[in-house]
Formats: C-alpha cells, sequence, structure tokens
C-alpha cells in the first residue's frame, strides 16, 4: 500500500518531546521509498527546525541531515505547471485561501497515487474533496 506523509509528520518525527513524535516516529521507521512518499514542498521542514525558538532551533547541519534521513525512506514527489494550476483552480473552487493552500500538497499524494495521506492536521486535509478526505488518516 502506498502512504504519503505530510509535514505536520515529519516535524513531530524530528522533535523527541513533541506530542505526536512516538506515533509519527514508528509510522515513519516502517516506510520503504518505493511504496512511502512525501511532496517536495514538505522538505520545507528545514525552514520550521532552524526558526525553532530556543533550545528546540536546529543548526542548518542538524536539519540537513533530517532532510537526508526523510529522503532516505520517502520519495519526493513534486506538482509540474499544469497540476499547480490545477490545484489552485480547485482551491479556487473551494473558496480556500492564504497558507491553506499549503495543504495542497496533498494533490502531490494524489500523484504518487497514495491510499493512505498521513497527517496531523485531519481537518485541513479533509476540506479539499472526497478524493483527499477519504485517504486522510493519524498516524
Amino acid at each position: 500500500m502506498k502512504t504519503f506523509l505530510d509535514t505536520s509528520v515529519l516535524i513531530a518525527i524530528f522533535y523527541d518531546e513533541h506530542k505526536h513524535h512516538e506515533p509519527s516516529f514508528e509510522l515513519f521507521l516502517r516506510q520503504r521509498k518505493p511504496t512511502a512518499f512525501t511532496a517536495v514542498h514538505c522538505l520545507e521542514i528545514y525552514s520550521v527546525v532552524t526558526r525553532m525558538p530556543g533550545k528546540d532551533r536546529a543548526s542548518p547541519d542538524e536539519a540537513m541531515l533530517f532532510i537526508s534521513d526523510v529522503r532516505e525512506r520517502l520519495t519526493t514527489v513534486a506538482l509540474n505547471e499544469e497540476e499547480y494550476i490545477e490545484m489552485l483552480d480547485r482551491a479556487l473552487s473551494m473558496d480556500i485561501r492564504g497558507g491553506a493552500i499549503y495543504d495542497f500538497v496533498a494533490g502531490c499524494a494524489l500523484k504518487a497515487k497514495a491510499q493512505t495521506i498521513y497527517t496531523w492536521n485531519l481537518k485541513h486535509f479533509n476540506r479539499l474533496g472526497p478524493d483527499v478526505a477519504s485517504r486522510v488518516m493519524k498516524p
């Protein structure tokens, strides 16, 4: 079965103290590249972990090591120009605005033909239509 891991799952993996760390990490360890995916955009984890406050801030080197781990287990998927426009048209038809557009990384999950989309942002993904909502699950 093909799976897709969202940024919310990847960030939880990075931080031992994160409330979703354990289930996210266990899920991550079960993934293998031929059947496990994330969006190229989910590599935004570099930005997230290197700007966290205080002791949680990762160095750029630490962030890149984590991204290497992610890329070792997960195949990254990118949308081409036409696919991005299709997702933007879909957002328009659903009146989705602002940063919520980033939830359309689900388009990468659809492109990868992932049967399950793992995220901690269920509400965000469930509003993207039945073809996405039917696949969304917590780790």
